[in-house]
């Protein structure tokens, strides 16, 4: 039988990509060498070239120069989640002319790149940064030949998140996000010395209307928007009128938009899976299918060729790919793991992968909640992991989970249920809304349905489940173990916050005003939020626990865990517990991701198999 690290990719990808001027090579960040560092491939196909040797960083966003003779990158230390703004150098062969140089050193501070981030000439860079106020983001346009810099302040209670320059060099274009569901657009024009920036959407309603690229012309910029019903349209903003026109409507959310010259290319998340459309030049433009999976991030040239996209599937990791009109997908990296490309050990075969089933089933005041199940090729009956998303607002999709955890386990006789509980996103506003301000409600009586659920499933033995997940999802199972009166089998929380009270108070201080309206505040709804914490419930607590925790997490705190399994050990519950020092809010060293999920691998085989 393989063991766990068969099951792993060979690297893992940040879902970012970046396509040189010439269309001739993509630059992608990968952990291939075991941090996250920037990389390049040629389009053509050809060995990768590593152009950063970060000891302590991971690289997050990238961005082309216009010229193509160099890149940006933004880059945190540790997982602080502060990231610091950089500029390589290429020579003539397209390698590192020298180390990352920082742009806008000085305060320690986060600092966020857009995807285009420059204008036209290459002569402006535009990001935001929080450095003249630790609570507020600025958006900053900085003068790379002068060295100077033009700020741009938010109005009260508004993120900003820059967009870019408009093509003409006229217009900055930076998204004001107040929630997930709550985004405007606004423009300033660079033109006047003075002007700030001003709100083009506000009479269409307060809403999504999430600014995304510019078009060619620089007549106005597309957006996300779901002002014409419950999904979200692609539309266009025309500046001269002050309009919005729809240009993709579908019964599924328009989840990206890029443009190229005359090119445009969306995708759509229907039922998990991203579907993508393109027109050139204003007609449709034919694609390659893609495999049932996700597009996590798309480069284009004019015209469609080439388009390069980060693609993961459930049976394949993610890669970075062409979608090409006459091979369909051309894979320029390959992460396969050895457990599907080889056999292990002497005399084995290789695995064959599993392919989760799209699952419907009932809940509370008539709702219906959409999961995945991932059935093991063995006869059951097969216990089973009940697996919850982060975010809370992000959504369990046909992906390579992981690093290869659901595979191993499934693999093992292990199956893995994974719903979309009330807050998921990808089944439309109200499931989305549902959790705003009310964690461990809708979403909690969503997780008690899916055991209800899984007692009806043929093959599933319902009296062996376990329950797993990170962040938001380390959250709500803990909230399962403490709070649903059922005999679970194990437990795991992965950075998972088990105060309300202390994650409101220690999630970045940008994100001040979101977490308020999100998941409330921690000064005027301590009563509430205490009420919804797992740790309220710690003595309900019955289910060997393996809680994850990195030292240096800044969203949730390391003493709120240790408080967590010291009471927990002190009423003699079965606690395994590892910090990671040198990790935050999740991994950003491939050794520890993989170190941890083989011991989850171990845990949850130990409780379920034995």
């Amino acid at each position: 039988m393989p063991g766990y690290r068969d099951f792993v990719p060979r690297q893992g990808f940040q879902p970012t990509l970046a396509l040189s001027p010439d269309a001739g090579t993509v630059a992608y960040s990968s952990n291939a060498a075991g941090r996250f560092d920037l990389w390049t491939v040629p389009v053509a196909g050809g060995a990768p070239r590593r152009l950063t040797r970060l000891p302590d960083g991971a690289v997050r966003r990238i961005a082309w120069a216009p010229h193509g003779k160099s890149l940006v990158f933004t880059a945190d230390r540790d997982g602080d989640e502060q990231y610091r703004l950089y500029r390589i150098d290429l020579d003539g062969g397209g390698g590192p002319a020298g180390p990352p140089a920082e742009i806008g050193a000085g305060p320690h501070c986060q600092r966020v790149l857009p995807a285009a981030p420059f204008d036209a000439e290459g002569r402006r860079l535009v990001y935001a940064a929080n450095d003249r106020d630790a609570t507020v983001q600025d958006v900053l346009v900085r003068d790379l030949a002068e060295d100077t810099e033009r700020r741009f302040e938010p109005p009260p209670g508004v993120v900003f998140r820059p967009v870019g320059i408009s093509p003409d060099g006229r217009w900055l274009l930076t998204g004001g996000f107040r929630s997930h569901t709550q985004v405007a657009a606004y423009l300033a024009d660079l033109r006047d010395p003075s002007a700030a920036p001003v709100c083009v959407t506000a009479d269409h309603g307060d809403g999504l209307f999430e600014p995304g690229p510019w078009a060619a012309d620089s007549s106005g910029f597309y957006l996300r928007t779901d002002l014409w019903g419950e999904f979200v349209a692609g539309a266009f903003y025309r500046l001269a009128a002050g309009s919005l026109e729809p240009v993709a409507q579908h019964d599924w959310d328009v989840e990206f938009i890029e443009v190229a010259g005359d090119t445009l290319v969306w995708s759509v998340n229907q039922d998990g899976c991203s579907t993508l459309f393109a027109r050139h030049g204003g007609r449709p433009l034919p694609l390659p299918a893609v495999p049932p999976g996700v597009v996590s991030a798309l480069a284009l040239a004019p015209g469609a060729e080439p388009l390069v996209v980060l693609l993961d599937t459930a049976t394949r990791p993610a890669e970075v790919a062409v979608l090409d009109a006459v091979d369909g997908v051309r894979y320029l990296t390959d992460a396969r793991p050895r457990a599907f490309t080889a056999s292990s050990a002497p005399g084995a075969s290789m695995v064959e992968p599993v392919e989760p089933e799209p699952v419907v089933y009932p809940s509370s005041a008539g709702r219906y909640v959409h999961a995945l199940y991932y059935r093991p090729h063995t006869p059951g009956p097969h216990p089973v992991l009940l697996s919850i998303h982060g975010g809370p607002e992000a959504q369990e999709r046909p992906e390579y989970m992981r690093s290869g955890l659901y595979q191993y386990l499934l693999a093992r006789g292990i199956a893995v249920f994974a719903p979309n509980v009330a807050g998921s996103t990808g089944y439309g506003a109200r499931h989305q809304k549902l959790i705003h301000r009310n964690w461990g409600g809708f979403d909690l009586d969503d997780l008690d349905h899916a055991v209800s659920h899984l007692r009806s499933v043929p093959g599933a033995d319902a009296a062996r489940i376990a329950v797993m997940g990170g962040s938001y999802g380390g959250f709500a199972a803990l909230s399962c173990l403490a709070r649903l009166p059922y005999r679970w089998a194990a437990g795991v929380s992965l950075c998972g916050p088990a105060n309300l009270v202390a994650l409101a108070r220690s999630c970045p201080l940008t994100w001040r005003h979101f977490v308020a309206a999100v998941l409330g505040d921690p000064d005027t709804d301590a009563g509430y939020l205490t009420q919804r914490s797992p740790i309220t419930y710690a003595d309900t607590i019955t289910a060997p626990l393996f809680v994850l925790q990195g030292a240096r997490d800044p969203r949730v705190p390391r003493a709120e865990s240790d408080r967590l399994v010291d009471r927990l050990r002190r009423r003699g519950v079965d606690v395994r517990y590892e910090v990671f020092d040198d990790e935050g809010h999740g991994f950003t060293r491939r050794e520890n991701e993989l170190r941890a999920y083989e011991e989850i691998a171990e845990f949850l085989c130990g409780h379920l198999l034995a």
